[in-house]
């Protein structure tokens, strides 16, 4: 018994002995090897005539490449139906300072913006988009028939209206035909009608992507691709910032059609209520997504006004919101320094609107001198050094001075005069049809 358990003892020990041999040999080869690391990175050194950094691991500094990352500017439209012509404002001086984005990212009308501003990313190439909604009419996008009133949204039909007036405006203006030969990379998104979830589209025949994520629920009808049906992409993802974060954006220069809160308006009929209630889903999203962001991202954000529309298909007030567009953009250009080229850009003419064309209440109380000065109008051309001050978006506070410009009407008021900024009345969705 005794010699047996000194012949356990000494098998125990002596494997632990050959563990720890096999131990001391593996860490002696590692510091050797070590050492001949750091011993050819400072030859190289020195062959190179760089004294600096010899202390300097090869294999760390690689590994720290790995992990270094690259910057990357991304520009997320959203959508907002008519309001999109407040990001053809943005765009104008966007382009006008040489700002280039990486990629572009577009939801609804945005997609429409995204997808035209991708093709010519230039001043010339925002200036044809401009003049394509500048000459835009209801008749134009929405056909009225014979018979046309609340009653059709009862029918048994895919939609109200028929995309082919949109489609007509949207191949003319897109010089390209597939996505992938867009001059910036731009996707698109569009909402299954299979599932229920999102579908970007980033190669493929550009209208049909385009007419997708534009296709307004009941509005227009679903757009069939690859056998599958899509409509509005806004219904899934309105502001589509997180698609930009996922594909490793470190900047984010976000044009909203409207302020980033929701505030529902009072509500006397259901379709009210129901559409009240898809805004604030729509909302909801971006909501969430801002208040999540990772540390690295940083999100610019260009905001549209709120109201300054009655309804989905309302085009009068374009070359306003143009104005309005172009009021913001300029602001955030000047704050956060955006483009190659130094901010004030060279001057471009503001348009103008006659004033029976604008809201009742955006005449009201304002003089044509308080409002070029809230503009920064001089002569028909936006001032850089009367550009607004920053938190100056909400309203404009009329000086009193009475009476407009020579020429004009005795109350100040003249037939046309460029726009600026006015305390709009809060939209009030109106009941389909009407």
């Amino acid at each position: 018994m005794t010699l047996a358990a000194s012949s356990t003892v000494f098998t125990v020990m002596f494997t632990l002995f050959v563990v720890a041999v096999v131990i001391l040999i593996v860490l002696t080869m590692r510091f050797l090897i070590g050492q001949a690391r750091r011993s050819k990175a400072e030859w190289l050194a020195e062959q190179a005539g760089d004294t600096e950094g010899v202390e300097a691991d090869e294999v760390n500094e690689e590994e720290e490449d790995e992990y270094e990352e690259e910057e990357m500017t991304a520009l997320v439209l959203a959508g907002g139906s008519t309001r999109g012509a407040i990001q053809i404002g943005m765009l104008q001086v966007l382009a006008e300072h040489g700002f280039m984005p990486d990629r572009v990212y577009g939801s609804s009308v945005g997609a429409i913006n995204g997808v035209g501003f991708a093709a010519d990313p230039t001043r010339e190439g925002v200036e044809q988009m401009t003049q394509m909604w500048l000459g835009l009419r209801r008749e134009d996008i929405y056909p009225q028939g014979r018979l046309h009133g609340p009653w059709l949204y009862l029918q048994q039909r895919d939609s109200v209206f028929s995309n082919s007036g949109l489609r007509s405006i949207i191949e003319r203006g897109f010089p390209y035909e597939r996505l992938e030969e867009a001059v910036i990379p731009v996707e698109v998104v569009a909402t299954s009608m299979t599932d229920g979830g999102e579908r970007w589209f980033t190669y493929g025949p550009a209208v049909e992507a385009v007419l997708a994520s534009a296709a307004m629920p009941a509005i227009f009808p679903p757009v069939e691709i690859d056998g599958e049906r899509y409509i509005d992409g806004g219904v899934v993802d309105n502001v589509p910032l997180q698609r930009a974060i996922d594909a490793g954006a470190t900047r984010i220069v976000v044009l909203l059609c409207s302020p980033p809160v929701f505030h529902p308006p009072v509500t006397k009929r259901p379709v009210e209520v129901m559409i009240n209630a898809l805004f604030i889903a729509i909302h909801a999203r971006f909501v969430r997504e801002m208040s999540h962001l990772p540390e690295h991202v940083e999100v610019i954000l260009c905001i549209g006004p709120e109201g300054t529309t009655r309804d989905f298909d309302d085009f009068s007030t374009t070359e306003h919101l143009i104005a309005l567009g172009r009021a913001e953009a300029s602001e955030v250009v000047r704050r956060y320094a955006l483009g190659t080229i130094a901010y004030p850009a060279p001057p471009m003419p503001v348009p103008t609107v006659p004033i029976d064309v604008l809201p009742e209440d955006d005449r009201r109380g304002t003089d044509r001198r308080a409002i070029d000065r809230r503009a920064g109008v001089v002569d028909g051309r936006t001032s850089p050094e009367q550009a607004s001050e920053p938190g100056q978006t909400s309203g404009v506070e009329s000086d009193g001075d009475p009476g407009g410009e020579p020429g004009g009407d005795p109350d100040g008021e003249s037939s046309t005069w460029p726009v600026a900024w006015t305390e709009p009345e809060p939209v009030i969705h109106p009941d389909p049809g009407t």
